[in-house]
């Protein structure tokens, strides 16, 4: 009996399941990865390796993300296949079912991906006082991006998106592993209010107006976030690299409201919303990235 090699493809698709708790593990990785290379005798190592002929000049991360980066390619594979396949072709049904079978693979191991990553920094987080609103946090199910902000007096802070509130955030060192110290009041989603800052309007230290650096250039990129009832916590002036991080952040924001707010859930309540918003073609630890990604959507 003869079996075509796109009907044996399709039987062969299953299996690709095993890429899911790979591809969970590696936001993980990457951190404790990130976190050895600090070690002299290890980042030496390292970039021993990465100079030998054999490593053909690629980093470590290289090929422990070679799993993930093959696995995203085959729909493209596919489909590719079936543009070229006549629709009279004895393996275009099989070529057709593969490509559907393929992008839910892809999919949930996608939807999984998001949820771990959205786990791993939840666990992160250090709350330092018991009024810190942490409920509507551990709730999340989406990380939607992430990533080092200034606020308007300069100083660097790591700010969180999930699924139902932003987070700011101080990174520190506990027990030699990398924390986040939670910045004042996480704000909900439901209650935040997002404002644009013109360049110019925002002074370096904290005060508003006629705002000019040391080098009188203009302060420019600044947002600010704030509680709809100034009474519940503290708005924050926050600072991006450039014009482009800034719209990202904005847009990640705004779409992040949009989906709770469409979606009806919150805390506690009914949550329907797909898990992954990082894309698992493009896995990344930075907001830059992430938001791009938000940005496409």
């Amino acid at each position: 009996m003869y079996f075509s090699p796109s009907y044996l493809l399709t039987l062969q698709l299953p299996s690709l399941h095993g890429y899911s708790a790979y591809c969970c593990n590696q936001v993980a990785a990457k951190s404790l990865l990130d976190h050895k290379r600090r070690q002299a005798a290890v980042q030496n190592f390292l970039q021993l390796c990465q100079e030998s002929a054999f490593s053909r000049k690629l980093d470590v991360w290289s090929f422990l993300d070679l799993p993930r980066s093959r696995l995203v390619k085959y729909p493209l594979l596919l489909k590719e296949l079936l543009k070229h396949t006549t629709p009279e072709h004895p393996d275009h049904k099989p070529l057709a079912e593969a490509v559907n079978s393929i992008q839910a693979i892809v999919t949930l191991i996608n939807n999984k991906t998001g949820e771990a990553e959205c786990e791993y920094y939840r666990r992160k987080l250090s709350y330092l006082y018991e009024s810190e609103d942490q409920g509507v946090a551990s709730s999340s199910r989406i990380l939607h991006c992430h990533g080092e902000l200034k606020n308007n007096k300069g100083h660097r802070l790591h700010v969180f998106l999930f699924e139902f509130v932003l987070i700011l955030s101080r990174p520190v060192t506990q027990n030699d592993q990398l924390q986040f110290q939670v910045y004042r009041q996480p704000i909900p989603l439901k209650e935040l209010v997002l404002e644009d800052l013109p360049d110019g309007e925002v002074r370096l230290g904290g005060s508003i107006r006629g705002a000019f650096t040391p080098g009188n250039e203009r302060a420019k990129n600044f947002f600010r976030v704030s509680f709809q009832d100034r009474s519940r916590g503290q708005a924050h002036t926050l600072q991006a690299n450039d014009t482009f991080n800034k719209n990202q952040w904005m847009s990640c924001i705004r779409q992040a409201q949009a989906s709770v707010q469409g979606s009806g859930s919150y805390a506690g309540g009914p949550q329907e919303t797909p898990c992954a918003v990082v894309d698992l073609s493009d896995l990344s630890l930075n907001c830059n990235e992430d938001c791009e990604k938000m940005e496409e959507r």
